[in-house]
């Protein structure tokens, strides 16, 4: 079967993370047809827009894109393309993995989370203007019971697809008593319908102390949209870093694929930066598209490479300034032939 995928290489160090990315998964013997369509800032310079209806369009089309780091100004510009993707695309759920990796630096072993983000609504909804101009402003957060009830149902059937043993709500309803009180509430309804998983809550200033203090104790974590983002960066924290940090963004019969990471363009063309997020993402996309055994496969060999430490990327040396590092495509090549040795 050959599958058709949209390819966004994205700005920055995007296209190089991407370009060995796409050359991993070609090694892994499922056969793809890649179609390639910029957005970011190039394509703003072009077509006025970071986003332009062709990419939506190709993705519509093909169901699956993979997509590189695109930069988003910070306090004036265009607004995150990432967050337009979800939102134009009805990508509810955001899942990142963080799960720990010998040979990458850490003060924990043996993580094993999965963060599950509600990604259309929340303060990152974007609805906001200025009470006073310059002086105040005001940004609106929305809970629905509709969408926290579809991302509660992700949460819960992935756990049980992946045999996950427990469901974590994290919410400040003590605080925020209607829009996290009527998360939590619903969160709660869902969770009876699925009783062989176990489910509990824990306040979001807490649970941020929980994964410092013991994160062996966790499993899935059901988030809403700006907790979820700020835990997920805390979770790739306990496991090395946003470098080793692959995301999913999950719809109905749509799904693009993406590190966590952000574009680095002070990076860009140098062949320096590390290619494991973009990577272990398309182990996501290969899972998503029902194909397991290639999935993990790839999930294999990633870590056999940095188990090994020879042919990693200067952030994966225990000195950064290791001159026996090597670059990011050398590092898919390395990659590949550990594939090839499964």
């Amino acid at each position: 079967m050959t599958y058709r995928v949209t390819l966004i290489p994205g700005d920055g160090t995007g296209p190089e993370l991407v370009a060995a990315t796409r050359r991993v998964l070609d090694a892994t013997g499922v056969d793809f047809a890649w179609e390639v369509q910029d957005a970011g800032l190039d394509a703003m310079e072009r077509e006025g827009t970071p986003l332009p209806d062709r990419v939506l369009e190709s993705i519509r089309r093909n169901g699956v894109a993979l997509k590189g780091p695109i930069t988003t100004p910070v306090g004036s510009g265009f607004r995150s393309v990432n967050v337009a993707l979800r939102q134009s695309l009805d990508l509810y759920a955001n899942v990142r993995p963080a799960r720990s990796m010998p040979g990458v630096r850490s003060y924990y072993r043996d993580v094993d989370l999965v963060i599950v983000r509600e990604n259309s609504e929340d303060l990152y909804a974007g609805i906001e203007h200025y009470v006073i101009p310059d002086v105040a402003a005001e940004s609106i957060k929305i809970i629905t019971r509709p969408a926290t009830e579809r991302i509660a149902r992700f949460a819960f059937d992935y756990a049980r697809r992946n045999s996950r043993r427990k469901v974590t709500a994290v919410h400040k309803a003590n605080i925020m008593k209607f829009t996290d009180g009527l998360f939590l509430q619903v969160c709660g309804e869902v969770a009876k319908e699925y009783p062989d998983i176990a489910f509990e809550d824990r306040i979001v200033d807490n649970m941020c102390m929980q994964l410092v203090q013991k994160p062996e104790l966790y499993d899935v974590l059901l988030c809403p949209n700006l907790y979820g983002d700020i835990i997920s960066d805390l979770a790739s924290g306990l496991v090395g870093g946003l470098g080793v940090a692959p995301g999913a963004n999950i719809g109905d019969g749509l799904a693009v694929f993406e590190p966590v990471h952000g574009s680095a363009p002070k990076y860009a063309g140098q062949n320096k930066v590390n290619p494991t997020a973009t990577i272990l993402s398309g182990a996501l996309m290969l899972r998503y598209l029902g194909e397991i055994a290639a999935a993990e496969g790839l999930e294999a060999a990633v870590r056999a490479v940095i188990a090994e430490g020879k042919n990693v990327t200067y952030d994966l040396k225990p000195q950064a300034d290791d001159p026996t590092a090597v670059g990011t495509q050398e590092m898919a090549d390395a990659i590949i032939v550990a594939l090839r040795r499964l």
